[in-house]
């Protein structure tokens, strides 16, 4: 009896037995460089939090002033182009 695949679907049996093979190769470095595990929150997997930046009130404000500096700066740019 003779089965017929697509295109697809042989691609991605072929894409499953890549990524045994992959796991396979990363058990054994692992087991043979125990000190390469990855530790950072960005590689931890799902479930993995990340904290945020605290920002102090006074850098709030100065960030604040300067993104108001910046629009009034754009606006303007922006005026004077439609004059032109």
């Amino acid at each position: 009896m003779k089965t017929s695949l697509s295109h697809r679907e042989l691609a991605e049996l072929g894409a499953r037995a890549r990524l045994a093979e992959i796991d396979r190769e990363r058990a054994e470095l692992l087991r043979a460089f125990p000190g390469i595990q990855r530790s950072s929150a960005s590689h931890a997997g799902p479930g993995a939090v990340r904290r945020s930046r605290t920002i102090s009130p006074a850098a709030k404000k100065r960030m604040s002033a300067g993104m108001r500096k910046y629009w009034a700066r754009r606006k303007a740019q922006q005026a004077q182009r439609k004059q032109a």
